[in-house]
């Protein structure tokens, strides 16, 4: 199984040099080859692919202006036409919007691929150095692995990280259990579970929202272009991905924790890109990261021989007891408590919730283990 191991490095200056230069030829080569194929498509609704694009870069490195591209190893430069690609695809497939332009702002990332680095004996090299990075290797690497690509990444905060994209063939299915659970996502509390038990939502970002806002007043009165409002602006940065690391490392946790302890995780497919439209709750709904809370126990539960399952987001898990299966025809958010109509169950809103998104998961389940796949 494919896997990837992010680790931090801090370069020498004379590869921090060369890493900053690389991934600005990245950088350049995409949004110059992002351009030219919405030019073409906007003048003459022509329509350019990778094959074009990858010949085009080899005469693009022969013009005068642009002939520092040859400084760098060209792989990365590849491999951004062969991203800039895969966005193109992705788009026309309706899974992701049009391409945007690279921004030096968010820093970048470079991938090589193997024919661009050295991987030896715990020690990593890169083209066109003679050293190798100063990586910390916070966690092993599995025995025998060798990286099939390596991203390098340079983060708004200007940290420096290392991906290496490895076939880890550690993973194992954990042993089968016979317990099940039902997940209902909310902001109060992250996530309630139906077994009654509620864990509170952290909040990350909005424990530092005073820091932000005035960080964020500091950067706005700094003249663009200066030394001082780049120094402002990481900073700024720095907050934000302390903020982010944090919430990443909650969600790792409590995703492990309940993969661990259930055999089948249910929760509900979120629309989670139209809630954040709503202004009042687009902040808390962000910081909560459901999205990625779902991804993670979505590729968690492959691992390790779980069985993940979605509920459709038009079930009315809310709205309907738990005990008669009666329907409520209103229910407004402000309503955390309430009591059945038909049988005069008392019911806490979101461990209903959860117990309703478990017993229609678990249907599911039985139905594939009777019917098997289609």
């Amino acid at each position: 199984m494919l896997r990837g191991f992010r680790y931090r490095f801090y370069p020498t200056p004379e590869q921090d040099t060369l890493l900053r230069r690389t991934i600005g030829c990245a950088r350049l080569v995409y949004n110059k080859a992002l351009h030219e194929r919405a030019e073409a498509w906007t003048n003459g609704k022509k329509s350019i692919g990778y094959a074009a694009q990858s010949r085009a870069l080899t005469s693009w490195k022969k013009l005068p202006e642009l002939a520092f591209l040859n400084e760098v190893s060209s792989v990365p430069l590849q491999q951004g036409l062969r991203h800039l690609q895969s966005a193109y695809t992705g788009f026309f497939a309706k899974h992701a919007k049009y391409p945007t332009f690279h921004r030096k702002s968010r820093g970048g990332s470079a991938e090589f691929t193997r024919s661009a680095f050295r991987f030896k004996s715990g020690t990593l090299t890169l083209a066109k150095m003679s050293e190798p990075l100063d990586i910390h290797w916070s966690r092993p690497l599995p025995k025998d692995v060798n990286p099939s690509t390596v991203t390098v990444g340079l983060d708004p905060a200007g940290r420096w990280h290392v991906s290496l994209l490895c076939e880890d063939a550690s993973i194992r299915a954990l042993p089968k259990l016979k317990t099940a659970v039902g997940i209902d996502l909310g902001i109060t509390s992250l996530v309630t579970l139906s077994t009654g038990e509620k864990i509170a939502n952290p909040r990350h970002d909005e424990r530092q929202q005073s820091r932000k806002r005035i960080l964020s007043r500091r950067l706005a009165r700094k003249q663009k272009g200066s030394k001082n409002r780049d120094k402002a602006r990481t900073k700024l940065a720095r907050l934000h991905a302390h903020v982010a690391d944090r919430r990443r490392d909650h969600l790792h946790k409590l995703s492990t924790r309940l993969i661990r302890e259930n055999q089948v995780i249910v929760v509900e497919d979120l629309n989670v890109r139209g809630m954040v439209r709503n202004h009042s709750l687009a902040r808390v709904i962000s910081d909560a990261g459901w999205s990625e809370f779902i991804r993670q126990l979505d590729y968690k539960s492959e691992w390790y021989g779980r069985d993940f399952v979605k509920v459709d987001r038009f079930f009315p898990s809310s709205k309907t007891c738990g005990a008669c299966g009666h329907v409520v025809e209103r229910l407004s958010l402000s309503v955390r408590q309430w009591v059945c109509p038909a049988c005069d169950a008392e019911h806490d809103r979101d461990v209903n919730a959860a117990r309703n998104i478990l017993a229609a998961g678990l249907a599911v389940v039985r139905k594939d283990n009777v019917c098997g796949p289609d």
